[in-house]
């Protein structure tokens, strides 16, 4: 496993919301129309911005009030970072657009 993928899958690393419009109203948006958003890992160097594929099912907005920016989301998807399969897992305040995340790798399943 590459470098980079180890460190951000070794423990629960500061993150930020990425992309080109970091807010809550594109966090919103990303979310819930479109099913792609971009977290940051800001400590790496020169940060790491990845872009994910939400997974539905295991992320949560239940916690979270977007018309008043508050509350925390939990945000899982996936992505290959590297070459490397790997699920992000974050949350994020929505106060401070920042929370904790980490990358886990996962297996694929060869087709055939």
């Amino acid at each position: 496993m590459n470098d980079l993928v180890q460190r951000l899958s070794a423990e629960d690393r500061p993150v930020v919301v990425g992309g080109p419009d970091p807010s809550l109203a594109e966090l919103h948006r990303r979310l819930t129309d479109i099913g792609y958003v971009f977290v940051r890992f800001p400590d790496t160097k020169g940060g790491t911005d990845l872009g994910i594929r939400v997974d539905e099912a295991a992320t949560d907005l239940g916690r979270a009030d977007f018309a008043a920016g508050t509350g925390t989301v939990h945000v899982e998807g996936t992505l290959t970072l590297d070459f490397v399969p790997v699920r992000c897992v974050a949350d994020i305040d929505l106060a401070s657009l920042s929370g904790t995340g980490r990358l886990v790798a996962r297996e694929e399943v060869p087709a055939g």
